[in-house]
């Protein structure tokens, strides 16, 4: 097990630097005055300028020699400080944002951790209630009505299903707004009273006392949270029905019920544990398509994430904060994919490690 997990551990940073060379590989594909161009905003975009960011930045140099300087960063030859380089933290400055890209991640990155966490537990919590309440009950009325309901989460697209619910639940019936506080709680969060511990507010207002606060904040997340979970939900549903009937199925569950076991312990001791291993090895892609799908719902419901940040960008060229989050997705899903490997190993004794 040990050696197992440490040679995991080991193909994350082989598997991190592959993504760094496919990322910038795409981002070379502009010529060096189109990317010299991603530096200037407000000043003319003459020729002059432009030949002197290039030169500054090396631009024109060769394509390894450039990846170089963008990993680790480049002396600045009239300062002699190291400038730039993605390991140091320096992904360049968002021009939409106004703002260095490692500082609009910092603010942004929270809050949809936040979304996603919360997003959780409807999706495996939900999706494998159901899966198994379809399996045990094939053919019955709960698994057609579960199946109806995976088809149709499965089919609806995100920002369809985002727009009915916001349309219904806040424009109709002004229960859950958009956003991710009301004015007056963001106010609160800024004043000196108010600390911030992990920038996430829901656990930040509780460690602070303010249930106010708390309320407020997962008012303004339950539709984002049920509109993002639902397709992953109905995903799961689907995997956990399909596993759960094929682990029904097998002989030594038969065994286990004619040796006079409770169906209940046939259930939970014997076929769910089999059963759930499919839904773990879709854990990865389930943590990367919650964080990917913020980028929809962020953007229809006002919620001030990652995903809305890299929708501004997009619409707006904002080539270097984009190659900034889609170096972000890359980490997440090597590092979500490792993690699932290992907990794979872990829940499966038949899995052979050494």
């Amino acid at each position: 097990m040990v050696n197992y997990i440490i040679r995991r551990l080991l193909l994350v940073p082989v598997m991190l630097w592959g993504v760094t060379i496919l990322i910038f590989g795409m981002f070379s594909f502009l010529s060096p005055v189109e990317r010299s161009a991603l530096y200037v905003r407000d000043i003319p975009r003459n020729e002059r300028v432009l030949e002197g960011i290039i030169t500054r930045y090396g631009l024109d140099q060769p394509i390894y020699i450039q990846y170089w300087k963008w990993l680790v960063g480049h002396k600045n030859e009239v300062t002699g400080e190291v400038e730039g380089g993605i390991l140091r933290g320096e992904f360049g400055y968002s021009r939409t944002a106004s703002q260095p890209v490692a500082e609009l991640i910092r603010r942004r990155f929270p809050a949809t951790l936040e979304l996603a966490l919360l997003a959780v537990i409807p999706v495996v919590g939900g999706g494998v209630l159901l899966g198994v309440v379809a399996a045990v009950n094939h053919n019955k009325l709960a698994d057609h009505l579960a199946r109806i309901f995976a088809i149709v989460g499965w089919s609806f697209p995100d920002f369809v299903f985002g727009l009915l619910v916001l349309m219904f639940f806040y424009a109709r019936l002004e229960w859950f707004p958009p956003g991710r506080v009301s004015d007056w709680a963001n106010r609160a969060i800024m004043s000196e009273e108010f600390r911030s511990y992990t920038q996430l507010v829901t656990l930040d207002s509780l460690l602070n006392l303010r249930l106010d606060i708390f309320w407020d904040a997962v008012r303004h997340m339950i539709l984002p949270v049920i509109t993002l979970a639902y397709l992953w939900w109905a995903l799961n549903l689907r995997v956990t029905r399909s596993s759960m009937l094929e682990v029904l199925r097998q002989d030594y569950i038969t065994t286990a019920r004619a040796k006079g076991l409770v169906e209940r312990l046939v259930i939970n001791r014997h076929a769910l544990p089999n059963g759930l291993m499919p839904v773990v090895t879709l854990g990865g892609g389930t943590v990367i398509g919650l964080l990917g799908g913020v980028v929809i719902v962020e953007t229809v419901f006002n919620y001030p994430g990652i995903g809305s940040a890299a929708a501004a960008a997009a619409v707006n060229l904002d080539v270097l904060t984009i190659l900034a989050f889609t170096l972000m997705n890359g980490f997440i899903l090597v590092v979500a994919n490792v993690i699932v490997d290992i907990l794979y190993a872990v829940i499966d004794p038949r899995v052979r490690l050494d």
